[in-house]
C-alpha cells in the first residue's frame, strides 16, 4: 500500500516548505520541515501500515530524488514531513520536484 502525490505548488518560506499536493482529483496542503523532536509523517485521512514506518521520497523528471524512513505518527489536517534530509535537499532543488511518494509495503523493494 501507498500514495503517489502529484507535487502542483512547493513554495520555500523561512524555514520550511509549504505547498499543494494532487491524489485523486483531491488537493492536500503539504507542510515539510526540519525534525523539532524526532522525524514525523502525517497524513489527512487514515493509513493502514504493514509498517510502523513509511518510505517517504520525493522526485523529479530530472532524475532529482530524495527519500527517508519516518515513523507514522496519525492523522492531522495536512500531510507533514519532519525531516531533516528531506528538507535540506528540498531547499536545493526546490524547483524540481513533481512526484511525492509513501511507501509502506516494503515486500517489493
Amino acid at each position: 500500500m501507498g500514495y503517489n502525490f502529484e507535487i502542483s505548488k512547493l513554495d520555500i518560506r523561512e524555514s520550511f516548505f509549504l505547498g499543494k499536493l494532487l491524489l485523486d482529483d483531491n488537493e492536500y496542503t503539504v507542510n515539510i520541515q526540519t525534525i523539532r523532536r524526532e522525524k514525523v509523517l502525517k497524513l489527512p485521512f487514515g493509513m493502514t501500515l504493514k509498517n510502523q514506518k513509511a518510505l517517504v521520497r520525493m522526485s523529479g523528471p530530472n532524475g532529482v530524488m530524495i527519500e527517508d524512513l519516518l515513523p507514522y505518527k496519525g492523522e492531522s489536517e495536512w500531510v507533514e514531513i519532519d525531516s531533516d534530509l528531506i528538507t535540506f535537499y528540498a531547499a536545493d532543488h526546490q524547483d524540481q520536484f513533481d512526484r511525492l511518494e509513501i511507501i509502506d509495503d516494503f515486500s517489493g523493494i
